[in-house]
């Protein structure tokens, strides 16, 4: 049975998802990635319990995925901003979103596309190799252990 943590994991993915691995963590990053970045606009976004969402925004800031900044003193009231780690998980998000579209499709489409700001065509998010610029697909991709 898996355990609650992965401390026992050597391995840099399960480190991740120690942090953004629990169900609602990447819908929230999502959701402020989106815009929406104030407590009671996620709330009605995602339908999430006001504990739970709690929980999930103050480790994300702890593990410094997003920052919490004040937009209003009387009550305080805050925005949860995405940090430059946090702004990293969009290729994560989009990565996620492109493969449920592919196979777990809903009947009617798509329902977001990623564009690309400056021209307005369709993102694909992909593994691309620094040396020869060509794009990794399924079955070009090998690992290999760092340590001794």
């Amino acid at each position: 049975m898996l355990g609650r943590t992965y401390d026992d994991q050597v391995c840099s993915a399960a480190r991740a998802l120690e942090v953004v691995g629990e169900r609602w963590t990447l819908l929230i990053v999502r959701d402020v990635l989106l815009g929406i970045v104030r407590f009671d606009g996620l709330l009605a976004s995602l339908g999430i319990a006001r504990n739970v969402l709690s929980d999930r925004l103050s480790g994300l800031v702890e593990h410094g995925v997003l920052e919490r900044v004040a937009y209003q003193q009387h009550p305080p009231r805050y925005e949860y901003r995405p940090t430059a780690a946090g702004r990293e998980l969009a290729l994560v998000v989009i990565a996620l979103m492109q493969w449920g579209d592919r196979n777990v499709p809903s009947p009617e489409g798509p329902p977001r596309t990623a564009l690309h700001t400056t021209c307005g065509g369709e993102l694909v998010a992909c593994l691309v190799c620094p040396d020869c610029g060509g794009p990794a697909r399924a079955g070009e991709v090998a690992t290999r252990w760092n340590r001794a």
